[in-house]
């Protein structure tokens, strides 16, 4: 289910256009935990602290739509579905690793 937004749908700015994909909270959330590894809905749910069932569905659903997750539906009794990083996802990871550096860098500024 590739359902890339279009170019003329983006911002013209590379920064604005990323933070578009990534910038909320909770999807920054998600995405550090896909990164880990696949994980399934409740599991993220119970994880990640305060967000609704509501909030989780739908950034999971644009973060889909946006090509950076995919899904993963296996044919078992209880129904199993993952979600993972898909290969455009996979490209964010030095992304987070500048946030990790950077939030160590100024934690240790209040020290």
């Amino acid at each position: 289910m590739k359902l890339l937004k279009k170019l003329d749908e983006l911002p013209e700015c590379p920064v604005a256009t990323t933070v578009s994909l990534i910038g909320s909270k909770w999807k920054l959330l998600i995405l550090r935990n896909l990164i880990q590894r696949p994980w399934r809905f409740n599991e993220l749910k119970k994880d990640l602290e305060g967000i609704s069932q509501k909030v989780l569905t739908d950034s999971l659903r644009s973060m889909e739509a946006d090509g950076l997750i995919t899904r993963t539906v296996y044919p078992e009794v209880p129904i199993r579905v993952e979600y993972a990083l898909s290969p455009l996802g996979e490209s964010i990871q030095p992304i987070f690793k500048s946030l990790e550096v950077w939030g160590n860098n100024y934690k240790e500024t209040l020290m």
